[in-house]
Formats: structure tokens, sequence, C-alpha cells
């Protein structure tokens, strides 16, 4: 009898879950709105709760400044590459940091091999905008000699896993990455540049910056920090950037606009979320 029983309780938790993922796959902004008509996400956070997320410095040994990054699922790792490159004759006096984002197919079936995407591209001159307008590095400080030589900062930011705000986990990793780049030291001789690894000098960062990314559901739910299965459904997004001592820095909203409201109470979390980040970079420095 007992068996009898263990059976049908089985075959009705399988019918259960089997109902609720095909009603998830019909029906997705209905399935979402009926976990936050009880508070609550699917994945059982609560609306302001954002993922446990975590750092790790000097991954890859053969660049020159590195980290991996998670949020949830969501991985990605920035290697930055150093070489020399003459100054743009606008700038003389300046090097180059050029970020770029590689969205594979590794990192989900959503993504197609061939030239970046349309997302990939948005993240790359999104990043280059942040470090434009945050003056995260004075480029000066990467000219080797004026006019002639400056190095060139290629940090590349491999997304590995994809379960949604990867902007936020690039972010991370980049800013993360450029703490613990160590350059040789470099001198202009004789038309040559040259380099000895036996004295390396650090980027000085003018300013440090951080992302918090919201979903806004039916209007009003802002939802922090949105998995891949809540950015499909939700149509309406906002990305605020603050630096150190809270300033704001960017702002990227897609979608109708918000109210004054939400955005207040957006800025308000990203602050807090630039503590947070800035206690796991702390603890991840200790780890090396």
């Amino acid at each position: 009898m007992s068996n009898v029983t263990n059976e049908n309780n089985i075959n009705l938790n399988t019918a259960i879950t089997f109902e609720a993922e095909t009603f998830r796959r019909i029906q997705p902004e209905e399935y979402l709105r009926r976990y936050i008509q009880q508070h609550v996400r699917p994945d059982g956070r609560s609306f302001n709760h954002f993922r446990k997320t975590t750092v790790n410095l000097s991954c890859i040994t053969t660049a020159d400044g590195s980290s991996m990054v998670r949020i949830g699922n969501t991985t990605v790792i920035c290697g930055i590459k150093a070489e020399v490159s003459e100054p743009n004759v606008n700038f003389p006096k300046e090097g180059y940091l050029v970020p770029n984002v590689d969205l594979s197919p590794i990192c989900s079936p959503r993504f197609k091999p061939g030239p970046p995407g349309e997302q990939a591209q948005v993240l790359s001159e999104n990043l280059n905008k942040l470090l434009k307008n945050s003056r995260v590095i004075d480029l000066e400080t990467l000219c080797i000699e004026e006019g002639k030589a400056a190095w060139v900062l290629f940090a590349d930011i491999v997304c590995v896993n994809y379960d949604g705000n990867v902007f936020d986990a690039c972010v991370i990793a980049l800013m993360s990455a450029l703490m613990n780049v160590r350059l040789p030291e470099a001198v202009y001789e004789d038309g040559l540049v040259k380099a000895t690894e036996e004295k390396t000098i650090i980027l000085d960062l003018i300013r440090i910056s951080y992302s918090a990314s919201f979903a806004m559901f039916d209007g009003h739910h802002l939802l922090v920090d949105p998995n891949e299965m809540e950015e499909s459904i939700t149509k309406d997004g906002i990305t605020v950037v603050v630096d150190e001592t809270g300033q704001l820095c960017n702002i990227w909203k897609t979608g109708s606009s918000c109210s004054s409201e939400q955005l207040k109470t957006c800025i308000s979390k990203a602050r807090d979320r630039y503590a947070d980040i800035t206690s796991i970079i702390e603890k991840a420095k200790q780890a090396i």
C-alpha cells in the first residue's frame, strides 16, 4: 500500500513540475506575474535581493591583469593585455584602454558563432563610455614617450555562462582586473621601447565605478539583478553607475521612462551595491 502511495506522490509531483514548466514556456509574463503577486521571484529571491557575487583576481597567469566574476550563474572572465603603440596624433600624451565583450555560443545557445552580435557591441560601447565618462584611468600615465610610444591596454571580457545581468558582471570584472594590472617599466631610446620585467608599474585608478541593473515589470515592480528569464520577459530596464563617493556616473534606460521615485530608489540601491562589491573585492585581494 505504501509503495502505491509513494508512486502516486511521485507522479503528482512530476505532473505539477511539468505543468509549471509548460506554463512558464507558454505564458512567461503571466508566470512571472503570479510570483510577483506573492512578493517573491521564481528563483526565490525578494525584489531587492542580489544574487551571490564572487570575484577571483589574477586568474589568468599570461595576462597583465585579470579577474573572474560570478553573479549567480552568470560568469565572465576579463583578461588585460598590454602592448606598445603610437599615440593618437590628436592626443600625443595619452595611451589607450580598449574594452571588448565576447558573447559566444559557449555561454548560451541564444548567441551564434561569427562576428560580435548587437548585444555584445552595445556592451562594449557602454563599457567604453563608462571608462571615458568616469575617467577611471588618467590615460597620460600610459604614455611612454610623447608622440612616440604609449601603452595600449586591451581588456577582453569573455562570458562563459550567461544567466542575465551580464553588464554588471563585466563592469566588476573590468574594474577588478585593472586593479591588479602590472606593467613593466618602459623607456624610449633610439626609436625603440625597452621594457624591464624586473620593475613593474601599478595602474593608478582615479575613479572606480560599479553598476547596478534593474528590470521593471508591469511598470512599477523593480527587480534588482535580473536573471536571464526575467530579462527575457521584462521590456523596461535601468542601469545605474556610481563611484566610491556615491556620485552618479551614468544611467542607461531601456523601454519606457521610469518615475523620479523609482529612479531615486535605483540610485540608492546602486550605492548600497557599491559597498557590497568593494567588500567582495577586498576579500579577493586578500586571497591572492
